[in-house]
């Protein structure tokens, strides 16, 4: 078990390899000293000056290849652990859905259920499983645009009002919140011509995260302007949750990736949501960025996408 720790440790490769590199950088200078202090050694080397010049560059490409050696390392044991953290999520969002479900389904069993509380236990299942559903098909399309597998483009034009709104009381629903939590201010006259599909699964993975992050006073605002001297339309979604560590920002979006603190560790998630956001934005040719002033002070994800996307 110690190995094993040892292993996945970020610091042993490090340790390892600064420890080789300076025994290389030892040797270098140890090299150059000797040669410098001892004249008739390099008298006698004068008509072999490539060996001299082969064992510098010897030691210097060791210590490239050690160096890039760590780096890689390094890469693939925050890998690993984002993978490990994965796992763990995965099983807890499947197994609270499929207990409740369970549950419901035993209580379901009993003769004597009244007819009301049947009804209730039955819209209670059907929002479980709308969240399995979610759940199950953000992870495959994480895992198409994993692949490079770039989706079908289906254009069309959208008032993104309207999308908005749609999105926005589909995943209040899913969280059993009502519907003023999510205030939608957007111009109806704006219209935007690219993928409805692509586009919706973008805002539902924005305004959900945006609830999952907010504090128990949910506020979450979607808005959106026309940049017309660049033909694009700037969307945001606003909260005023945990806000986000001015040095996390940009990793937000990394497939697995999750800030290390406690108070993203108690609220469930993947680290797939804004992972699959700026996948799919990059395909409709935009970008998305995250801005915060820090924790406790909110976040605003924004997304610029093309007013009209060209079909490929």
């Amino acid at each position: 078990m110690a190995f094993a720790r040892m292993t996945r440790s970020i610091s042993v490769p490090i340790i390892l390899s600064s420890g080789a590199v300076a025994l290389c950088l030892a040797l270098l200078v140890g090299w150059s000293y000797l040669v410098l202090q001892n004249p008739e050694m390099v008298a006698d080397l004068r008509g072999n000056r490539w060996l001299l010049v082969a064992g510098i560059g010897s030691l210097v490409v060791i210590m490239f290849v050690i160096v890039l050696f760590t780096v890689f390392l390094v890469r693939e044991i925050r890998e690993v652990r984002r993978q490990t953290s994965f796992i763990d999520s995965v099983t807890h969002e499947l197994k609270s859905p499929l207990a409740a479900l369970k549950l419901c389904l035993e209580t379901l069993a009993r003769p004597d259920l009244p007819g009301a509380q049947h009804e209730r236990l039955r819209r209670m299942m059907h929002d479980d499983v709308e969240r399995l559903t979610a759940f199950i098909d953000r992870v495959l399309t994480a895992t198409r645009l994993a692949g490079e597998v770039r989706p079908a483009q289906h254009l069309t034009d959208i008032s993104l009002a309207e999308l908005a709104r749609r999105c926005a009381a589909g995943v209040t629903r899913r969280a059993h919140l009502a519907d003023d939590v999510v205030r939608v201010d957007i111009a109806p006259e704006l219209r935007i011509v690219t993928d409805e599909v692509a586009l919706a699964a973008v805002l539902e993975n924005l305004i959900d995260n945006a609830i999952k992050y907010s504090g128990d006073d949910v506020a979450v605002v979607v808005s959106a302007s026309a940049v017309e001297a660049r033909g694009q339309v700037a969307l945001e979604v606003r909260d005023r949750g945990i806000g986000i560590p001015r040095t996390h920002l940009r990793r937000v979006f990394e497939r697995f990736y999750r800030v290390p603190d406690e108070a993203v560790r108690e609220r469930r998630g993947t680290g797939l949501g804004l992972y699959v956001v700026s996948a799919l934005v990059r395909s409709l040719g935009g970008r998305a960025e995250a801005l915060s002033p820090g924790p406790g002070q909110g976040t605003t994800l924004r997304v610029t996408l093309p007013m009209r996307l060209r079909s490929a």
